[in-house]
C-alpha cells in the first residue's frame, strides 16, 4: 500500500477540493439546462458563463507552451478552461470517456505543471466527471480518491 495523501479521502484532504466542487457544481448546471446532445462548443460557451455568474476565476482557451527536456516546442497546448489559476478543465461530448481522455488530461498536467484536472462529459443524459491528479512522473490518481503506481500497474497486468 502506497502511503499516499491521495488515497484516503478520510484520513487526507483531497488537492484543490473546494475548487474542484465549485467547478463541478456550475458544469452540473449547465447540463441540467441544456442536457446532453450539443456540441462541445456550446457546452463551453455556457459554462463559461455559469463560471461568470458563480464568480469562478478562470481563463479560457489559452495557449500554453510545451517543452520537451527543455526545449520548446512550436505546437502549443490550448486547454479549454483553467480554472482558479490552477485547476485545468477539459470539457468532451462525448457518449461515454475512455482511457484516451484521462492519458490526454494527464499529459496536460503534466506539461503545464498543473497538479489537479477535471474532465467534464456533457455527451451523456447525467454529467460525467473525473477528477485526475498529477504529483509525479509515478503516481497518478484518478477520479476521486485512489492513486496507482505506473510500475505497480505493470507488475498487476502481467500476473
Amino acid at each position: 500500500m502506497l502511503n499516499n495523501p491521495l488515497m484516503n479521502a478520510n484520513e487526507h484532504e483531497l488537492i484543490l477540493k473546494d475548487e474542484v466542487y465549485a467547478i463541478v457544481g456550475a458544469a452540473m448546471e449547465v447540463s441540467n439546462v441544456l442536457g446532453s446532445g450539443f456540441l462541445e462548443a456550446v457546452y463551453q460557451e455556457a459554462l463559461e458563463m455559469e463560471l461568470q455568474e458563480r464568480k469562478i476565476t478562470f481563463s479560457a482557451q489559452r495557449a500554453i507552451q510545451i517543452s520537451d527536456k527543455g526545449r520548446k516546442l512550436s505546437k502549443e497546448y490550448v486547454p479549454d478552461l483553467i480554472c482558479f489559476n490552477n485547476v485545468i478543465v477539459e470539457l468532451k461530448a462525448l457518449k461515454q470517456l475512455s482511457s484516451t481522455e484521462d492519458a490526454q488530461l494527464l499529459n496536460y498536467l503534466k506539461a503545464t505543471g498543473k497538479q489537479v484536472g477535471v474532465l467534464l462529459n456533457f455527451g451523456t443524459p447525467k454529467l460525467e466527471w473525473k477528477r485526475l491528479v498529477y504529483t509525479s512522473p509515478n503516481i497518478c490518481a484518478y477520479s476521486h480518491s485512489f492513486a496507482v503506481r505506473k510500475d505497480e500497474v505493470s507488475a498487476n497486468e502481467r500476473e
